[in-house]
Order: structure tokens, then C-alpha cells, then sequence
């Protein structure tokens, strides 16, 4: 029996990259996956063909997850189509950086507002359902700068942060229900936004990492899948960095 069969995951942000990763890794394992992105468009189109092809449903919806209304009318469209949610990962975010005497209000309320708002958006609205069910998963993408700050991302950084004081305060609110929160704190990930960065950049990203290189969006798929199974089952309020011991 694969690690998620029967079981229905709910994944913010998953049109591209790391949420994507997440996406296809759970269907693989036999999840159902409903995910969502600002718009429905080519790319999140062919994701949902992607999840398909492994043979089990997918959905994809068109949300501002940092709008409170518009999440809950997600989340219960997302149960009227799949009739549970088992797994919420929290992925979307976003970057504005730039150092705090330079930074305006609206950058750091941009980032607080994709990246923490909605998180606490898609929890209010997914909770009664995992309490209904006893039983629940909830993941937080948060980063090592959530963890050790860093200079010219203060809004990047607070939002990070904010995710692993939310996680480990709904995992001691909702564990007598039967809910888990966990977070991931991911370090330098190669993805779209980061192969932008110059070779020398990255290059010099890498000599920082014990395990000189840059991690991948599937080996942070990898950490979600633990959390998303009965194999953590024993596991909530925790954060799990996989950044090849560059934050240890």
C-alpha cells in the first residue's frame, strides 16, 4: 500500500517549484491532490495533468490565499469535491527584499500578507474539517531565515518565522483532536526564482553548504511526504530544516 493512499492533500502555491514538487510527490504515493495558484493558467494546467497521469484525482483552484473569504469558499469547494482534506500544505509565498531603511510599508505587508496571512487564512478554514475527521496534517513552509533572520529580508524573514510560532501553537491547540502542524525550513533551493541568480552566486551559495550543493524542490518533497504520512505520525510542533547543514 503506497504512504498516502485514500488520503486527500490540499496545497497552496503548487503551480510550479517546490509546492509542485509536493504536489506530484503525494499523487505518487497515492494521493488525491487539490491545489491552488493565483491563476489557472498553461503551467497549472499541465500540473494537473501531470497528477492525473499517476492516476489520481486532481484539482486546481484559482485563489488569493492572503484573502480570508476567498480561502474558506476554497476550502469548502475543495470538500464538496473530494469529501475530506487529510494533508494541508501551506507553500504559497513570496519575496520583496530589501534592506529595512529602504523597504516601504507595502513590501512588508505584501509578504506578511501571501505568506502568513495565508496560512492562517487556509488553518481557520481547514481545522473544523481535519476535527470533524480527528485526524489531520499540517505543514508550514517556513525557511532557515525563519529560523537565523537575514539581512534584506526582514519581511521575508518575519513571515518565516511567524509560520513555525503558528504551527507549533496549532499543533498544542489541535493535538487532542487528532491534528499534527510540523514546518519545513528549507535552505538554498533551486528552483525558478533562485536559477535567476548569477552561476557565481550560486556557486558561491554552495561553498557555504556542508553538502556543497544546492537541495532540490524533491528533497523537500521528500520531508513532506514524512509529515504527510502515518510514518510522523508521532511528530507535530517540530521544524525540520533540509538545508545540508548550512543552518545547524
Amino acid at each position: 500500500m503506497k504512504l498516502l493512499e485514500g488520503k486527500v492533500a490540499l496545497v497552496t502555491g503548487a503551480g510550479r517549484g517546490i509546492g509542485k514538487a509536493i504536489a506530484l510527490r503525494y499523487a505518487a504515493e497515492g494521493a488525491n491532490v487539490a491545489f491552488t495558484d493565483l491563476v489557472i493558467n498553461e503551467a497549472v494546467e499541465q500540473t494537473v495533468a501531470e497528477l492525473e497521469a499517476m492516476g489520481v484525482k486532481a484539482k486546481a483552484y484559482a485563489s488569493n490565499a492572503a484573502l480570508f473569504d476567498e480561502t474558506h469558499d476554497v476550502v469548502k469547494q475543495v470538500v464538496e469535491d473530494f469529501g475530506r482534506i487529510d494533508v494541508l500544505v501551506n507553500n504559497a509565498g513570496i519575496t520583496k527584499d530589501g534592506l529595512m531603511m529602504r523597504m516601504s510599508e507595502a513590501q512588508w505587508d505584501a509578504v506578511l500578507n501571501v505568506n502568513l496571512k495565508s496560512a492562517f487564512n487556509f488553518i481557520h478554514a481547514v481545522v473544523p474539517v481535519m476535527a470533524k475527521q480527528r485526524s489531520g496534517s499540517i505543514i508550514n513552509m517556513s525557511s532557515v531565515v525563519g529560523v537565523s533572520g537575514n539581512a534584506g529580508q526582514c519581511n521575508y524573514s518575519a513571515s518565516k518565522a511567524g509560520m513555525i510560532g503558528l504551527a507549533k501553537s496549532i499543533a498544542k491547540e489541535m493535538g487532542p483532536r487528532g491534528i499534527r502542524a510540523n514546518c519545513i525550513a528549507p535552505g538554498f533551493i533551486i528552483t525558478e526564482m533562485t536559477n535567476q541568480l548569477s552561476q557565481e552566486i550560486k556557486d558561491q551559495w554552495a561553498a557555504q553548504i556542508p553538502l556543497r550543493r544546492g537541495g532540490t524542490p524533491e528533497d523537500v518533497a521528500n520531508v513532506a511526504l514524512f509529515l504527510a504520512s502515518d510514518l510522523s505520525s508521532y511528530v507535530s510542533g517540530q521544524v525540520i530544516h533540509c538545508c545540508g547543514a548550512m543552518n545547524c
